[in-house]
């Protein structure tokens, strides 16, 4: 039985596409307008498998709005992916370069590919998602109005890749957290890396002794994330990623941080994903 999982977006956007990295071709998504549909529908076990989730970009930094509602939800990560984005100009079949008036997609998308853009005579259109500009273009059979979106839009909505690849900066990297309801306790074997969230009391040096300790632990901290702790008067919480050789090592790691703080979670352990193509 094929996986179904929420994500954010159009079918043809980058989360399908990291859904699709993970699961296969063949997971069926739930396509939601917000992130908070996406984790109140993931976690229900009635409706989807789970949730699929951009939380941070190698260029725009944490998605923190993302990190909150990771916090408040019943979802586990059992995975991660690192898909490398790739912006594509897509064009109903046929439509040559020269026939392009118009190009529509995602602000932060044509942001990333002015460099390209600035080069024609085009007239910029934003929308409100990169697969949708591809959907549209296709429903309306234009031969005069070009879609920033993904090489899996393309092929959803059967258009051509007139330029591939057409984003300034190469190295655009989002990380996406794989997501199922928490009361699955899912056990992932292999796994070398975990997600945690804690709160201290804020004493003197308290911070840096938790992260001493991390490091006496073999464990490597890769990510730290610092929130404010919502109703406080400036005092943060922190999400932080470990990467761990042996279950026993982070068991002893996770159970001394969490003598010394007030709040603590572990959202899942899981294996470290790699860098692929999107």
């Amino acid at each position: 039985m094929n996986k179904k999982v929420t994500i954010q977006g159009y079918e043809g956007s980058f989360h399908q596409v990291a859904a699709r990295q993970f699961y296969g071709k063949a997971v069926e998504v739930i396509t939601c307008d917000t992130f908070r549909e996406v984790v109140k529908i993931g976690a229900d076990p009635k409706q989807s498998d789970g949730a699929v989730m951009a939380i941070e970009n190698s260029i725009a930094g944490s998605i923190l709005p993302n990190y909150n509602l990771l916090q408040k939800s019943n979802l586990q990560v059992i995975g991660e992916v690192y898909l490398h984005i790739s912006q594509n100009l897509l064009v109903n079949p046929g439509v040559q370069l020269k026939d392009i008036k118009e190009v529509h997609s995602h602000p932060m998308a044509i942001l990333q590919c002015l460099d390209f853009l600035e080069q024609h005579d085009f007239k910029l259109v934003e929308s409100e998602d990169t697969a949708l500009s591809a959907k549209m273009v296709h429903q309306h059979k234009s031969k005069h109005i070009a879609a920033i979106a993904s090489k899996l839009a393309a092929q959803l909505y059967n258009l051509e890749v007139i330029a591939p690849d057409i984003h300034t900066l190469k190295n655009n990297i989002t990380r996406f957290l794989i997501l199922v309801p928490a009361k699955s306790k899912v056990e992932i074997n292999d796994a070398d890396k975990a997600s945690i969230y804690f709160q201290t009391d804020h004493s003197k040096g308290i911070l840096s002794k938790v992260l001493a300790k991390i490091a006496q632990g073999g464990v490597n901290l890769s990510k730290l994330q610092s929130m404010p702790i919502p109703g406080s008067t400036f005092k943060y919480g922190f999400y932080a990623d470990l990467e761990f050789e042996n279950k026993k090592q982070i068991e002893k790691v996770l159970e001394a941080v969490k003598g010394m703080t007030n709040s603590f979670k572990v959202f899942g352990l899981y294996k470290k994903g790699k860098v692929v193509k999107g």
